[in-house]
C-alpha cells in the first residue's frame, strides 16, 4: 500500500528518516515516495495486460514535475483538465499526443493552446462545447479530435463533492442524448470522432459501480464503433484508497484501527476486464489519487499543546491552506508521531492548525498518543489532493516539497518565502 514504516522506532520513508528531512528542509513540507508511485502504477498496469489500453494519469491529483516526469517514463499518458496542466506536462517532457483533456469550461486560449501542441483528445462535455471547439479548430484550418463524455446515471457512494456521474451533476451528456451529439459532431468537418469517455466519480471503493456503468454504456459504444469507427472507450479513474489503516510496528496499540479495506488493483481488473476485452477498442483510464494518494505524507510539527475546559488541542505548524481535505470534505487523514509511541495509551485530542479559521483542523476528537511541543507528526495519506489545493490563505507561504528514492530524498518544490506573497501584485492606488 505504502512506503511508510517505522524503522528503530523512528518513521522512515522508504530507506529515510523522516526526521532528517525536517531537519533539512523544515515544516510543514510534503514527502512523497516514488517506490510506491511506481509500484501502484506498475501493478495497475499488469492487471490490464489482456487489453489494449493507455494509463492516463490525472495531473489535478499531484501536478508537481518530478512527480510528472516519475510516471511519464513509466509509461503513463496524462488526463489534464486545463492549460496550465498541459504546460506542466510538457515542462515535464510529457507526450502531448497521450494526453486527454477533460473539463466542462475550456478557454479558446486552452483550446488553441491544446491543438497546436496536438493532444489525442479532448473530452467534451456538451454539445456547445462541441460548437465551440468546431469554430476554434476551423480557424486554424485542423480538425480537433473529440470524444464526449457519457454520464451513465450511476449511483458511485462515495461523498456528493466528488461523484460525477449522475444526472443531477454538472458533468457529461445523458445517455439518451449522446447519440444526438455524436451525430452532430460527424456533420462537422473541422471535427474527428475518436472515441468515447465516462467518469462516475472519486474514491470509489467497490467495483460493483465501475461494472455497472460500462455494463450500461457498452450498447452505446459498440453502436459508436460501428457508426463511427471510434478508437477507444475510456473508462475514466475514481479507485478508491485506504486513508484509515495501520502502520506496520512492533508496539502500542493506538493505531489499531479498524481497517477500511479499498478497492483492490484484483477486484477491479476483475470486475471490468471480461466486459471490456469484448469491445475491441483501446481502453483509456485516468487514476489519479491511486497512484499518488498513499504515496505522500505532510510532516507537520507541534508548536504548543493547549487544554480548555472541555477540549485538549494540538496546534501544529501546518494549516487548512496546506491541506484542506479535512476541512473541506470532512475526509479522515491518519496521524502518526515520527517517533514509535511506547505502549503507554492514549488521550483524545483535537488536532488544529494555526488558520484563523474553527474549520482548521486535521483531526477531531482523535485517540492519540501523548504529544508535546516540539513534536514531528506525519498526516498519512496525503500524497492526493494535498499541496495541489493549497493556497495563501492567511498570506501563508506554500510548503515544500521532497521526493524519495531509496536512500536518498531531493528537494522538488522550494517553499515560499515572504516576497512571493506579494510578487506581481501592485501597490500603487488609483
Amino acid at each position: 500500500m505504502h512506503s511508510f514504516h517505522y524503522r528503530v522506532r523512528r518513521l522512515h520513508c522508504e530507506g529515510v528518516d523522516l526526521e532528517e528531512v525536517a531537519a533539512k528542509v523544515g515544516t510543514p513540507v510534503y514527502v512523497y515516495s516514488a517506490g510506491t508511485i511506481e509500484d501502484h502504477y506498475r501493478r495497475l498496469d499488469a492487471a490490464l495486460s489482456d487489453l489494449d489500453h493507455q494509463i492516463c494519469y490525472a495531473v489535478k491529483a499531484n501536478s508537481n514535475r518530478a512527480v510528472l516526469r516519475l510516471l511519464g517514463r513509466a509509461g503513463a499518458g496524462f488526463d489534464i483538465v486545463s492549460g496550465g496542466e498541459l504546460f506542466r506536462v510538457l515542462a515535464a517532457d510529457g507526450e502531448p499526443g497521450r494526453c486527454t483533456f477533460a473539463g466542462v469550461g475550456k478557454s479558446r486560449e486552452e483550446i488553441e493552446y491544446a491543438l497546436e501542441h496536438g493532444v489525442y483528445c479532448f473530452n467534451l462535455e456538451s454539445e456547445a462545447e462541441l460548437a465551440y471547439i468546431e469554430r476554434i479548430a476551423a480557424s486554424r484550418g485542423v480538425r480537433a479530435p473529440i470524444a464526449f463524455r457519457v454520464n451513465p446515471d450511476v449511483e458511485s457512494g462515495t461523498h456528493h463533492y466528488i461523484t460525477t456521474g449522475r444526472r443531477e451533476n454538472k458533468f457529461g451528456i445523458a445517455l439518451d442524448r449522446v447519440r444526438m451529439a455524436y451525430e452532430a459532431a460527424a456533420r462537422m468537418p473541422y471535427i474527428m470522432i475518436r472515441g468515447v469517455q465516462m467518469h462516475i466519480g472519486s474514491q470509489i471503493t467497490e467495483a460493483t459501480p465501475f461494472a455497472e456503468a460500462i455494463a450500461k454504456t457498452t450498447s452505446l459504444v459498440l453502436e459508436l464503433k460501428k457508426a463511427y469507427g471510434i478508437e477507444f472507450f475510456s473508462i475514466g479513474g475514481g479507485l478508491g484508497i485506504v486513508y484509515q489503516s495501520s502502520l506496520a510496528s512492533g508496539s502500542g496499540d493506538w493505531w489499531q484501527r479498524n481497517e477500511v479495506n479499498a478497492l483492490t488493483i484484483e477486484d477491479y481488473a476483475a470486475a471490468i476486464v471480461p466486459a471490456l476485452r469484448k469491445l475491441g477498442l483501446r481502453i483509456l483510464l485516468e487514476p489519479g489519487r491511486f497512484l499518488v494518494g498513499n504515496a505522500g505524507v505532510l510532516l507537520t510539527r507541534v508548536r504548543y499543546m493547549k487544554q480548555t475546559g472541555q477540549k485538549k488541542f494540538a496546534i501544529v505548524d501546518a494549516g487548512m491552506n496546506d491541506l484542506i481535505r479535512p476541512a473541506l470534505y470532512q475526509s479522515y487523514h491518519e496521524i502518526v508521531p515520527t517517533r514509535e509511541p511506547e505502549n503507554v495509551g492514549h488521550e483524545t485530542i483535537d488536532v488544529v492548525g494555526p488558520v484563523c479559521e474553527s474549520g482548521d483542523f486535521f483531526a477531531q476528537d482523535r485517540a492519540m498518543p501523548p504529544l508535546a511541543e516540539g513534536d514531528l507528526v506525519a498526516v498519512m495519506s496525503a500524497g492526493a489532493y494535498g499541496f495541489v489545493m493549497a493556497s495563501n490563505y492567511n498570506s501563508r507561504p506554500l510548503p515544500a516539497e521532497v521526493l524519495v528514492r531509496g536512500d536518498n530524498f531531493r528537494l522538488i518544490r522550494e517553499r515560499q518565502i515572504l516576497a512571493d506573497l506579494v510578487r506581481g501584485e501592485c501597490d500603487t492606488p488609483l
